[in-house]
């Protein structure tokens, strides 16, 4: 029987196509969905991001699923991204799916603009005549596409889980042994949301970060469901 992994071979050709077209500020990359902790199956220009074959899905593309985008949309456009030394990006995602409509992977196209930036800010200068030491990274990102935030890249399933925890519960100011339960089931609210629950070993990297047990985790999410 075809696996999910089989048909996807077929699109290896493509990652290596558009990435020969937009050159080396272009990483593209293939992504299984139906492995999601080792979802990279073909990357190109991987110096843009540092990630590597057999790497997890990023915390955009959990949310994806958790919220079935691919069931209305065939691709999403021009999103800004970055990678986790800051490189700002601009990404696009097509969702390849079968004659059902069912999310068989993504190929995903993320533009390095850090040179883009550079060049318009010099432009910028040398028109005005308004010279800075600004570079092109003290730019700000392309402003975020209606309900998608920023896309970050990880190279492992702890660090994946760890930013989107991060992201979670910076806002609370608080450690987590000061959290009341009510702010732990909330914060878990939020990352089922975010569909870090489809990741396997998820709910034990959450609970040593809340510091509670994985039982409690477990509690937390039959609740809100």
């Amino acid at each position: 029987m075809e696996t999910n992994e089989d048909r996807l071979k077929a699109y290896i050709p493509m990652v290596d196509f558009i990435a020969g077209i937009m050159g080396p500020d272009c990483e593209v990359v293939l992504h299984d969905t139906a492995n999601l902790e080792n979802s990279i199956m073909a990357i190109r220009n991987n110096r843009i991001s540092g990630r590597q074959v057999g790497g997890p899905l990023t915390d955009l593309g959990l949310k994806i699923l958790k919220e079935g985008t691919y069931e209305k949309e065939d691709y999403l456009l021009n999103y800004p991204s970055k990678t986790r030394d800051g490189k700002p990006l601009r990404s696009s995602t097509f969702f390849i799916k079968d004659s059902d409509g069912r999310l068989l992977g993504m190929l995903c196209i993320n533009i390095n603009l850090t040179a883009a930036f550079s060049a318009k800010n010099f432009i910028e200068s040398y028109i005005t005549g308004t010279w800075t030491e600004a570079s092109g990274m003290d730019l700000p990102a392309p402003a975020p596409r209606p309900h998608h935030s920023p896309e970050h890249f990880s190279s492992s399933i702890e660090e994946l889980v760890n930013t989107i925890i991060e992201k979670t519960i910076n806002g609370l100011n608080l450690p987590p042994e000061r959290l009341s339960p009510e702010e732990k089931m909330d914060i878990v609210r939020q990352l089922n949301e975010k569909g870090v629950f489809l990741l396997k070993g998820a709910v034990s990297e959450v609970a040593k970060h809340l510091r509670v047990s994985e039982n409690t985790i477990y509690r937390y999410l039959s609740r809100k469901d």
